[in-house]
């Protein structure tokens, strides 16, 4: 009987979701295991190849955690609001919800055919009605708390596409999506005080099983700095300039000050000679990013403003400058210029001839220009010979005694801006009356989106809802407006900060989730996706949990226990698929070619998770060809079946198969663990008689990665029921330990690999496992084998010839 999965796997897809196979609910006698993909944007052109990588990890694991006889909660709905949703339909000219509901049907019909175990009861989506609702009552959770507000500040506007964007999404001052112009402007916005948990979310990155490099990410974006305040009285006025400095110790050499671009304190400090040429700078200061301003910034530029302040500490007049190295968005949005120890100061001081005063002795091997480094404090007055840490402490003390400064601690991180002028996005439950702004009542939830046929952004700075005023107008029964409705509408980030805690309740009508629910299945046990999420969404919902957690609604303070980013599938061309390229692979080919268990294998087999490898067809001829070796090996069970025990050998390296694949699973290592299984398939294939258990053991370690084919080969064997909850094989240690020898692994008589094999094992054996070393894969690639040498227990030598 041919292997024939266009036949086999719509079969056991079916019987998966006709007898609910995955289907789960809470069970306090049965550990839970919550395993969790990140949230998929259903977008118009669909899956292409590499977006299953990190789905087919999670199944992996889901499916050996049921065996292991954990209740498992591995649930799949869509992240569908937002601006790329928009776009595509204002490109196509066709509504939103129309596409996104076409999107959304298109993306689960093609993550079905590839053989997920998801619970799809529990499928939810973001614009759905009954999701939003809640996702506006937890707005007003952090509203009642005092953590969202309106506030009047500095955004990135896009006239093209009506919207702010955030830093991220602004690339040599135009937006990432379009290239379109934009401009830094202020414009009423609601905010959320993310600042208030910036301690918080800092602490808690400290417990948690995340790659090291996701969590460093996180600590510089908040960016936890010690120092002080410090005041500079303006001469001839009664304004006073407070800068935040982790430097205090650097006051003496501070000999000009600067203000961004964007400081409110310009407006009545600037000398009137040089108004002109301050509106000009701040208009074309306007049109740059942050991250040009600063990260991206070589080219330092300036206007001074033609006043002067006091330094505190020696009474010198120093000049006020404004640049756009200068952030409005971190501490006072004013800083001291302290050009001999700050590389930045340094190469405007330089620009503008001002004057430089180094207060930190450099080596005398320094040769360089801003010193950074420790040393005696030097033309400072009482502060000369002590080093940078004693030398900060005396100066603070100092100020708060001369009521010129106070000790501080400072965040990079900014409160989050929460308001998009668009249409197709979650509405605020906010009502506006008497210039004052109020909560919905939460009887009143959901506040839905009004129905209509021009959704297009006003490219005024106001939303689509504003010219919606049947809408927007809430009036009495005497027809007179009485308030008005909130008509920006919250980002795509809304939805997906919490819908992590929906999956365990996501059915539930009167309220956001159950609390014994919530209880049981959180903590995230793992969590799986793209590292491009790794600050902001994780630090959204990580804030969002905070908070819950700090309103007693959830029983943990850190939603996602173990994170996990997987790599990326780039194009056969090495480059990164997108449809501009010409490089995307859709997998409903892929599926209709080879199947959905050889897919899997294939990628799987690829590399490891995390890194990024190319797409290569030739590879999925060899996964298939695996699987059929599989399925023959299989089909031989009553021909080759027997009671007899099996061999010492047999027996061994069935032990130290079960011991691979467990721990490899366990460590999301899965080409290596394909590896073994391959090497034991091997094995078997050249055994006239196969004890039963072992039959049935191996089709239990495959489950996980090859489902449908197992389900097939189950069934053949008599079995009824799914082997989803079969009992996953379990390792003698005894047994799986033998003694190894480490052999030499040779190219052309050149050493490139060693590997540890157990001592005097069949030379097939060897061969097949040097042949799994990635390195060695690379060099066979490249050429024609044409001998193999083999010396037992010391070296396997492949002669190859050049292609």
């Amino acid at each position: 009987m041919k292997y024939n999965p266009s036949d086999i796997e719509p079969r056991w897809q079916l019987f998966w979701h006709e007898q609910q196979t995955f289907t789960v609910e809470e069970d306090q006698n049965k550990p839970k295991y919550y395993v969790l993909d990140m949230f998929p944007y259903p977008s118009g052109a669909g899956l292409h190849v590499g977006h299953p990588l990190g789905y087919f990890a999670s199944d992996i694991i889901a499916r050996y955690k049921r065996m292991q006889g954990f209740n498992v909660l591995h649930p799949m709905g869509w992240d569908a609001f937002g601006l790329p949703a928009e776009q595509y339909a204002i490109q196509t000219g066709t509504h939103p919800a129309k596409t996104t509901a076409e999107n959304i049907k298109n993306f689960k019909k093609q993550i079905t055919r590839l053989g997920f175990s998801y619970d799809w009861s529990r499928e939810i989506n973001t614009t759905d009605k009954e999701y939003y609702k809640w996702t506006q009552w937890l707005f007003l959770q952090l509203y009642k708390k005092g953590l969202a507000y309106e506030a009047e500040v500095p955004v990135n506007w896009c006239p093209e596409l009506g919207t702010v964007l955030a830093n991220e999404e602004v690339i040599d001052g135009k937006s990432e999506r379009g290239g379109h112009p934009v401009f830094r402007m202020p414009m009423r916005q609601w905010m959320l005080r993310i600042t208030d948990y910036a301690e918080s979310l800092l602490e808690g990155l400290d417990n948690l099983d995340w790659p090291e490099h996701v969590k460093e990410l996180q600590r510089n974006w908040i960016g936890r700095s010690e120092g002080a305040n410090v005041h500079f009285s303006v001469i001839s006025s009664d304004k006073v300039i407070t800068v935040f400095t982790t430097r205090p110790d650097t006051l003496f050499g501070a000999t000009y000050m600067v203000l961004a671009p964007e400081h409110p304190l310009i407006k009545t400090i600037t000398d009137d000679s040089q108004r002109d040429q301050i509106r000009a700078y701040q208009a074309e200061s306007s049109r740059k990013s942050d991250l040009e301003r600063g990260e991206l910034n070589k080219e330092k530029t300036g206007v001074f403003t033609g006043k002067y302040a006091i330094n505190p500490v020696n009474n010198e007049k120093i000049p006020i400058w404004i640049a756009d190295y200068v952030l409005m968005t971190y501490g006072t949005g004013a800083i001291m210029a302290v050009p001999g120890q700050d590389q930045r100061d340094w190469d405007f001081a330089k620009k503008y001839k001002l004057p430089i005063i180094r207060t930190v002795e450099p080596p005398s091997e320094f040769c360089g220009e801003a010193y950074l480094g420790d040393g005696p404090a030097i033309n400072s007055k009482m502060l000369n010979g002590l080093n940078v840490e004693d030398a900060k402490e005396k100066i603070i003390h100092w100020l708060e005694n001369e009521e010129k400064g106070v000790k501080k601690i400072n965040y990079k991180l900014r409160d989050w801006l929460f308001s998009r002028q668009r249409y197709w996005g979650e509405p605020f439950p906010i009502i506006h009356k008497n210039g004052k702004h109020f909560a919905v009542d939460t009887d009143q939830l959901p506040v839905s989106l009004p129905e209509i046929e021009k959704y297009e952004p006003t490219g005024e700075g106001k939303s689509p809802l504003d010219g919606i005023k049947e809408w927007v107008n809430i009036k009495d029964v005497n027809d007179n407006i009485i308030a008005v409705r909130e008509t920006n509408t919250m980002p795509q980030w809304a939805g997906s900060c919490w819908y992590y805690l929906r999956f365990t309740d996501p059915k539930n009508n009167e309220e956001a989730w159950n609390k014994n629910k919530e209880s049981y299945w959180l903590p995230v046990d793992l969590y799986i996706g793209g590292q491009e999420h790794a600050v902001l969404h994780l630090l959204y919902a990580r804030f969002w949990h905070h908070v819950l957690h700090d309103l007693g609604l959830v029983s943990t303070r850190e939603p996602f226990k173990k994170l996990f980013n997987q790599g990326m599938i780039l194009g056969e061309d090495g480059q990164k698929m997108s449809k501009s390229r010409g490089n995307v692979i859709n997998p409903d080919e892929i599926i209709e070619e080879f199947g959905a268990d050889a897919f899997r294998i294939y990628e799987m087999f690829l590399g490891p998770l995390d890194k990024a490898k190319p797409w290569n067809k030739k590879g999925l001829y060899g996964a298939y060809r695996f699987i059929e070796r599989l399925w023959k090996l299989f089909l031989s069970f009553e021909e080759k079946q027997t009671t007899d025990s099996p061999s010492k050998e047999t027996t061994q390296l069935l032990h130290q198969t079960i011991k691979k694949v467990t721990d490899d699973i366990e460590n999301l290592r899965f080409n290596t663990a394909i590896s073994q299984m391959m090497i034991f398939q091997n094995h078997l294939s050249s055994l006239d008689n196969i004890n039963d258990e072992i039959f049935r053991t191996f089709l239990k370690l495959l489950s996980p990665f090859s489902p449908h084919m197992c389900e097939e080969i189950n069934s053949l064997w008599g079995g009824k029921d799914s082997i989803a909850y079969d009992l996953w094989p379990i390792y003698n240690e005894q047994l799986a330990t033998v003694d190894e020898v480490e052999i030499a692994v040779q190219i052309n008589g050149k050493l490139r690999s060693t590997l540890n094999i157990s001592k005097d094992s069949e030379k097939k054996n060897v061969i097949d496992q040097v042949k799994q070393i990635e390195k060695i894969i690379e060099y066979l690639n490249k050429g024609d084998l044409i001998k193999t040498i083999y010396i037992p227990n010391r070296l396997v030598n492949f002669v190859i010839r050049p292609v």
